[in-house]
């Protein structure tokens, strides 16, 4: 059964869990974990279109507007988005669309093109999606346990950890999770790379998650005792901000070596986030791609039986910089082709410690530690061609 899900973390912590999700997810409605978001099955591949009416066609337009006008983060820009769409519904726009997935497909354009946000999304489901499937109701036993073992069965996104040639550290990390069994795993993984010279966290396949794991990871990774203001969660709902920031005080010794965040232009959400903070507070060099742009996260609105949109319901704001990636993405300090990432941050770990290194017999291994990491071929990840900006991902 469909059932919309509650996690047992913070709103915005819920809202940015789902971020990316939107981009992708939503035209399969696919289950995923994340804030207010639905515990779907995803349809098939050859899913059959159908035919929509007219009174069809407007029901959802109509359904839409409303649900900007009273739950988009901007409130300004959901009254100009909803307002032309009517328009557009009166003057015929949508009247040649007879079919559910190019109606579908119209609608997401025009809310790219008008809203400027890249997580508007409206999905086609051939399925009937219940009344009740976005509620916000409380996971059934039965939910909780299959998701924990999902869980599990991908180590709470912790894919990776090891040693390169030179003890560079390297952390594959595919999602951002918050349970206490993931911050278990979170901290075994800093155990094994406490002792690295430098540090590689890989995020060019990380869609996002939850950015209390965020803070976990900074918390480990920023020197010294003090407080690290690095991102709030703005909430249209109540009119609230959320203040993310790195503990005081950190179960363990903290990580002082030179860090290096890979990234790609799959990096999402709160994986968009992570990398955003790390080049915020200078404490690392970012290596690869300019990310995906998802930074206004939010939830599901049922528009009809067979229809489905992500409305952005609050932003994330850098104390920083005042704003977020939204749309843009974050851009790396060395960008290189996703696939070459890992190599060229290896041998720029190599490098810098070679410069750093008073000890000859060292230098001599870390001058062939870098010749090994020169000589490996790079890592095809298989990442498809890039998205172009505002539109479908």
């Amino acid at each position: 059964m469909i059932r919309a899900r509650r996690p047992q973390v913070p709103p915005a912590a819920r809202l940015a869990a789902a971020a990316l999700l939107a981009l992708a997810a939503l035209l399969a409605l696919a289950a995923a974990e994340g804030p207010a978001n639905a515990q779907l099955t995803p349809p098939p591949p050859d899913q059959p279109d159908m035919p929509v009416t007219a009174a069809q066609r407007q029901a959802v337009v109509d359904t839409l507007a409303a649900a900007l006008e009273s739950k988009y983060v901007f409130p300004d820009v959901a009254k100009r988005t909803a307002a032309e769409l009517r328009q557009r519904a009166r003057r015929g726009a949508y009247a040649g669309l007879d079919g559910a997935k190019a109606f579908a497909d119209s609608l997401s354009h025009d809310l790219h093109r008008i809203g400027k946000d890249n997580h508007f999304r409206v999905g086609y489901r051939f399925d009937p999606i219940p009344p009740d499937a976005f509620s916000e109701t409380e996971p059934s036993p039965d939910e909780l346990a299959r998701d924990s073992v999902q869980a599990r069965r991908t180590n709470y996104g912790f894919e990776q950890v090891r040693r390169l040639p030179g003890n560079v550290g390297y952390l594959d990390l595919r999602q951002f999770q918050s349970s206490p069994e993931a911050g278990m795993v979170a901290m075994g993984a800093i155990a094994m790379l406490q002792n690295s010279d430098a540090l590689i966290v890989d995020v060019r396949r990380n869609g996002g998650g939850d950015p209390n794991m965020c803070v976990l990871l900074l918390s480990w990774l920023m020197s010294g005792r003090e407080r690290s203001h690095f991102n709030d969660f703005y909430l249209r709902d109540g009119n609230t901000t959320e203040q993310y920031a790195t503990f005081t005080t950190f179960p363990g010794r903290r990580y002082g070596g030179d860090l290096y965040v890979l990234t790609s232009r799959r990096t999402g959400s709160c994986a968009e986030e992570f990398a955003y903070d790390v080049q915020n507070l200078k404490r690392g060099t970012l290596i690869g791609e300019t990310t995906a742009g998802a930074a206004n996260p939010g939830g599901f609105v049922r528009l009809s039986e067979h229809f489905a949109a992500f409305v952005s319901t609050g932003r994330a704001v850098s104390p920083v910089t005042k704003t977020n990636w939204e749309g843009v993405g974050v851009a790396p300090g060395v960008p290189v082709d996703a696939d070459d990432a890992l190599k060229t941050a290896h041998v720029m770990a190599l490098d810098k410690l070679i410069t750093t290194e008073p000890d000859a017999d060292r230098r001599a291994a870390l001058q062939r530690a870098r010749q090994q990491a020169q000589d490996t071929a790079s890592e095809p990840l298989g990442l498809g061609p890039a998205p172009k900006r505002g539109e479908s991902r």
